[in-house]
């Protein structure tokens, strides 16, 4: 099994496409840290999933961003 990594932005344009597979904090921290570095500036709000791997990525990587959690519509 594979799981893809899909951040979009707030017009909802893809900002960069991953496939792992695995979905825990360091599968997590490795897609924080590379989408990061392909971006020309840091985001002001992170609104994730439920996924619990995602929180301690946060925390290590973007700890002064505000975050939200939102439940999976799909």
């Amino acid at each position: 099994m594979q799981y893809l990594w899909r951040p979009v932005d707030q017009n909802g344009d893809v900002l960069d496409i991953l496939v792992q597979d695995r979905r825990n904090a360091t599968a997590a921290k490795r897609f924080f840290k590379r989408l990061l570095a392909g971006l020309k500036y840091k985001p002001r709000r992170l609104i994730i999933d439920g996924l619990r791997s995602y929180g301690a990525a946060h925390r290590d990587l973007l700890p002064e961003v505000r975050h939200r959690t939102r439940l999976r519509t799909h």
